[in-house]
């Protein structure tokens, strides 16, 4: 029976897949930063716009006019919670599923990280919309972490498995 190479190697693996989460995140911000102008809204169906802005804040625009001390904040928060995931998985036995999640989390943060660091705001170009309702705009990093999080709060519902009662030796059945 053969080993597969993700299976052998899974810490490779997971900087493989956070590379890849990390790339994508930051081609896709990068282009639509290059293609619309900062404010710009391209309608694209019913309820989705591409747009281009800029978040100095965290989720939901969460201290995004605090007077730019927030920059700092977010981006030490960042590199504790990417380090420290980061961490877990390179160096404890996880399993396969926290194992990708949490390259979910390293990669989704670590790409609104590098926005940080680079231009002091996050970009977003993602907008939903339902009757003139919008979601805040939000960016491919996001939905990594937040589907991560999902992920890791479904999976935390499931029944741990049963531990077998152990059995009494047969002396001690006597007694």
């Amino acid at each position: 029976m053969t080993v597969r190479w993700t299976q052998r190697y899974p810490r490779w693996t997971w900087l493989g897949a956070v590379a890849i989460l990390l790339a994508l995140d930051q081609v896709t911000k990068s282009f639509f930063s290059t293609t619309l102008a900062l404010g710009e809204s391209v309608p694209v169906t019913d309820w989705l716009n591409f747009v281009h802005v800029l978040n100095t804040g965290a989720a939901f625009s969460f201290l995004a006019d605090a007077g730019g001390w927030q920059r700092w904040f977010f981006i030490g928060v960042s590199t504790l919670v990417v380090g420290a995931v980061s961490m877990m998985c390179l160096t404890q036995e996880v399993g396969p599923l926290d194992r990708w999640v949490g390259a979910f989390v390293a990669g989704g943060g670590g790409g609104n990280l590098v926005d940080r660091i680079q231009i002091g705001a996050v970009v977003d170009f993602l907008d939903l919309h339902w009757r003139g309702i919008h979601w805040p705009a939000f960016n491919l990093a996001d939905v990594f972490v937040v589907c991560a999080a999902l992920v890791w709060c479904i999976a935390s519902m499931k029944a741990p498995p049963r531990q077998p009662k152990p059995q009494k030796a047969p002396e001690e059945l006597h007694r």
